[in-house]
């Protein structure tokens, strides 16, 4: 689909993106050859300076998942506290918090559960409405007309992420149109 933009930084395009659930996953998606971010699904503010500092040792631009991180504020405050920080890059699946990383100079993926068509129409007037730097949807097996029409109403790049079990469903959803693939099953982080 010939998705560039600012996210490029974050995966290259047909790339596997480490989503990292435990202390022990961040580990070993650190050591990951082919992959330039991870994702984190776990932490809270005590344990984030030390992953951060982990991240930057090996190379790596660390993606946190706001809605699963602990101790802080789910607000302007509290992003402002993570920005200084040295948080860089985010995933949410509120709008308001896309708004606010925004306004803090971080790199800003929204995440959409897409269900149904109505899903897909209420998260194509969200991205619109909030201006997110890409889009992760759930689960990566959508049909392909849906990425297209996805892509084709935001110009947005595609991160996919769900029901990843096989290298070649990973395969299956790139073929799709999806930037890049993220996954917690550390048998296809390479």
């Amino acid at each position: 689909m010939g998705q560039t933009t600012i996210c490029d930084r974050l995966f290259t395009e047909g790339s596997i993106v480490p989503a990292a659930r435990t202390i022990s996953d961040f580990k070993c998606a650190l050591s990951s050859t082919s992959a330039q971010s991870v994702i984190l699904l776990f932490g809270d503010i005590i344990v984030l300076p030390e992953l951060i500092a982990e991240a930057k040792k090996y190379n790596k631009r660390l993606l946190v998942h706001l809605d699963l991180l602990g101790g802080f504020g789910k607000d302007k405050a509290g992003i402002k506290f993570l920005a200084r920080m040295g948080v860089t890059g985010a995933i949410t699946t509120k709008p308001q918090l896309v708004k606010y990383a925004r306004e803090e100079g971080m790199i800003v993926i929204q995440r959409l559960f897409l269900m149904d068509s109505e899903a897909l129409r209420s998260g194509i007037h969200l991205l619109h409405s909030c201006k997110p730097d890409a889009v992760e949807i759930l689960p990566a097996s959508v049909p392909a007309a849906t990425i297209q029409e996805l892509f084709k109403e935001t110009g947005l790049p595609i991160l996919a992420g769900g029901l990843i079990y096989t290298a070649e469903d990973a395969k299956t959803a790139l073929s799709r149109g999806i930037h890049a693939v993220s996954t917690s099953r550390r048998e296809l982080w390479k």
